[in-house]
């Protein structure tokens, strides 16, 4: 199982135009193109997850996730905001980079936990925030979940 296997173009925004955690979030949740009633549901479970503790897991990066039945496999999306929002993350730095994870309360595949583990490495690459910054397209966004065959 790769990464780059559950992200696909159209879930990918390198211009997120929010300026606050709770719009962020809304609008990570708006590219997985569900209805108004299921973005909804989403909107309040990813923020009670942010209530057990921010998502934001350093170095810029954040993986708001959560389980729901809204959705009937395991869906992802990654957002950018280069200017950077408050994301109360554990660094306390703004937060630029944004990995959505969302899942169903049960998968036959069981897939929620490991690519939430495989985002978190990831993200830890030492050159992968750096590179995040310089991407012109999502094209660009998925080669390097490629290149790094996490």
């Amino acid at each position: 199982m790769q990464l780059r296997e559950f992200f696909s173009e159209d879930a990918v925004n390198l211009q997120l135009t929010s300026t606050t955690k709770d719009e962020v979030l809304k609008e990570l949740i708006g590219l997985l193109k569900l209805d108004d009633k299921a973005d909804a549901t989403l909107y309040k479970m990813l923020r009670r997850r942010e209530t057990l503790g921010s998502t934001g897991i350093g170095q810029g990066i954040a993986i708001p996730h959560c389980r729901s039945l809204v959705v009937n496999r395991l869906r992802v999306a990654f957002g950018r905001k280069l200017e950077g929002i408050d994301f109360k993350a554990i660094d306390d730095r703004p937060v630029h980079y944004f990995f959505l994870i969302v899942a169903p309360p049960l998968e036959v595949s069981n897939q929620y936990l490991p690519v939430l583990g495989k985002i978190a490495q990831f993200a830890k690459e030492p050159d992968v925030p750096d590179r995040l910054a310089k991407l012109a397209t999502s094209q660009q966004f998925l080669k390097l979940l490629e290149e790094k065959n996490i």
